[in-house]
Formats: structure tokens, C-alpha cells, sequence
């Protein structure tokens, strides 16, 4: 019974983590007032989480994570 609890425990965790990161925006604009972004490098962020930025509001002082744009592979 235990093992069937931590299964569904880590599905469940799974689940929760993937619908956090397609929630995170993924444009360098404000969602609040739309003004640019500035990058705040974080080395652990990057290091345990490399898809995602911490970015800052200059405008309105909005801060949060957003998701990194993938290069397109079109030429």
C-alpha cells in the first residue's frame, strides 16, 4: 500500500510541476504594464533549472520567473 502512495505521490508531483512551467509566460514583456524585461542572473537558478529566467520590471517592479525561448531550428 505504501509503494502505491509514493507512486501516486510522484505522478501527482510530476503533474503539478508541469502545469506550473506551461503557466509561466514566456514573453521578455511586463505581463502587467508590457515594458521589457531585465535579466537577473541567478547561478543556481541556472544551474537546477535551466528552461526558466528571473526577470525584473524596470517600469512597474514586477518580478518573476519566465520560461527561456527555445532557438528555432528553421533556418
Amino acid at each position: 500500500m505504501l509503494v502505491v502512495v509514493v507512486l501516486f505521490a510522484t505522478v501527482l508531483l510530476r503533474a503539478v510541476i508541469v502545469t506550473t512551467f506551461v503557466m509561466l509566460p514566456k514573453q521578455r514583456t511586463c505581463p502587467r504594464c508590457g515594458a521589457q524585461l531585465a535579466l537577473i542572473r541567478h547561478t543556481l537558478l541556472r544551474v537546477l533549472v535551466p528552461a526558466v529566467e528571473h526577470r525584473w520590471c524596470l517600469d512597474c517592479g514586477w518580478s518573476g520567473v519566465v520560461r527561456l525561448r527555445m532557438p528555432s531550428t528553421h533556418p
